[in-house]
């Protein structure tokens, strides 16, 4: 530090130097530039890390990069709706309501209609969801062209269109290149996605192993056609020469049961991420119910499903309805479907460990714990007793190194106060572990809850130690 001599100084009198003050404009002149080009350097690295974000990221660089189309608006709304689709979707239930109420029932086209409800949600189930877009399976071709057909029937697209938006939907879940989107509510996800134009095209899907298919090229150049001989044509033609049924065939088989077809796999899209349990992972919608399952044919464990997508099960218990399932290994069994895929059984059971603990610290914030180690005092043993004798509206004891205040538990004590006090201003952790009671581990827990202090050095032994000189560097657990 410099030194200037002060003017009185000069002047005779007695003052000592004195410092000379500072020139601090200086010093912030340079600390504002110094915080200035910190700032910038900041700004630009956040700006950096940004851009790298959004370029690594397909998402993000999709929804930056490519607008949406215009909201819906009341005057624009006619121009967005998707007329074919909301023409089937509307008038198919009028038409099976109408059936209903004119159309005598018969005994064996209720028994069809069943039968062809299950065949042709199996088309989807087993057919496009399982093998074709998920690929959980091999079947042999005419397996192959059977799915195809029946999932024709279903009137849900081919099995190529079907399989493109439902890769990017597991690719792209619960974001807006997700073709069903949850977060845009059930109504959305269940039908609103199909009966207006979207605002986004759904985010990039390979189906390059679907366009080099022959049977899935097949079914998809033939569809219109397929759709409409296995959705009315067929079942009105079976019911009429099975048994002089075509009214019941047509209304039954054919609308009544395409309309329980349509909103039985809609609930894959909607029900299946609203109700029920994530066991396996909880970051996204898809959940497990045995209802969903019960009116998909089995396809409502969708947490697992999106999880393991490539697993040809979706329920792993016996219990479990999932019919698709025992389909695909009767299937097998028959010798027209192989190489069934399954997840490693240790695999699936991290999933379910990682929730479990998610559920336990969950659990755990609902908890009072006792203090951390560095919310407490540390104070010498010496100045514990000095405490235990100064204070006595406090009974205070040592235990495992941390200094307990027990006032309020010596009259609770099952084995009577005599013993708490004799132990006061003591270290009672032998007696504690066991020396004349080994505590359970509510004792520990509610002891805990009392500590008020930690005892420098750990405890009496340790203090004694210390003061005979007798130190011994610790040695290492795992040496």
């Amino acid at each position: 530090m410099v030194y200037v001599m002060n003017d009185s100084h000069k002047s005779g009198t007695s003052l000592p130097y004195v410092p000379k003050p500072l020139d601090l404009s200086i010093l912030t002149i340079e600390q504002n530039v110094s915080s200035n080009n910190q700032s910038l350097s900041t700004m630009n690295v956040e700006q950096e890390e940004e851009e790298d974000f959004i370029k690594n990221n397909y998402i993000a660089r999709t929804l930056l990069n490519e607008s949406a189309l215009p909201a819906i608006t009341w005057s624009n709304w006619y121009k967005e709706v998707n007329w074919p689709q909301v023409t089937l979707l509307c008038l198919e239930p009028f038409i099976a309501l109408y059936g209903l109420f004119t159309t005598s029932f018969v005994w064996q086209t209720t028994a069809f209609t069943l039968l062809w409800y299950f065949l042709t949600g199996f088309g989807i189930t087993a057919g496009y969801h399982r093998l074709f877009a998920h690929r959980a399976y091999e079947a042999t071709l005419p397996l192959r062209y059977i799915l195809l057909t029946l999932g024709a029937g279903a009137v849900q697209g081919s099995a190529q269109w079907w399989s493109r938006g439902h890769r990017a939907h597991h690719r792209y879940t619960d974001t807006d290149l997700d073709p069903y989107n949850a977060h845009k509510g059930m109504f959305y996800s269940h039908i609103g996605w199909l009966l207006f134009k979207p605002r986004r095209k759904p985010g990039v899907a390979d189906v390059s192993d679907l366009t080099h298919d022959s049977s899935v090229q097949w079914q998809h150049r033939n569809y219109i056609s397929l759709a409409f001989l296995m959705s009315f044509v067929l079942p009105t033609i079976i019911c009429g020469f099975g048994w002089g049924d075509y009214r019941g065939g047509y209304f039954f088989a054919g609308v009544l049961r395409l309309v329980f077809v349509h909103h039985s796999t809609f609930c894959v899209n909607s029900l299946a991420h609203y109700l029920g349990n994530a066991p396996f992972d909880d970051r996204h919608t898809p959940r497990d119910h045995f209802i969903t399952a019960l009116v998909t044919l089995g396809e409502g464990y969708h947490n697992f499903h999106h999880e393991f997508p490539s697993d040809y099960r979706n329920a792993l218990k016996w219990f479990q309805y999932d019919p698709t399932k025992l389909l695909i290994k009767f299937f097998k069994k028959i010798g027209l479907a192989s190489n069934l895929k399954e997840f490693p059984h240790n695999e699936i059971q991290k999933g379910r460990y990682s929730m479990a603990c998610k559920a336990l610290d969950k659990f755990g914030q609902t908890i009072s714990w006792p203090k951390q180690n560095v919310d407490l005092p540390i104070i010498t043993f010496e100045e514990y007793q000095e405490l235990s004798k100064k204070d006595d509206d406090r009974a205070l004891i040592l235990i495992a190194g941390f200094i307990h205040d027990v006032s309020y538990f010596i009259d609770s004590h099952p084995g009577g106060r005599a013993m708490i006090k004799s132990y006061i201003g003591k270290d009672a952790t032998v007696p504690f572990y066991g020396g004349i009671h080994d505590h359970n581990t509510a004792a520990h827990n509610i002891l805990a809850m009392m500590r008020v202090a930690v005892c420098k050095y750990g405890g009496e032994v340790e203090h004694i130690k210390r003061r005979l000189g007798h130190i011994q560097t610790p040695t290492p657990i795992f040496a």
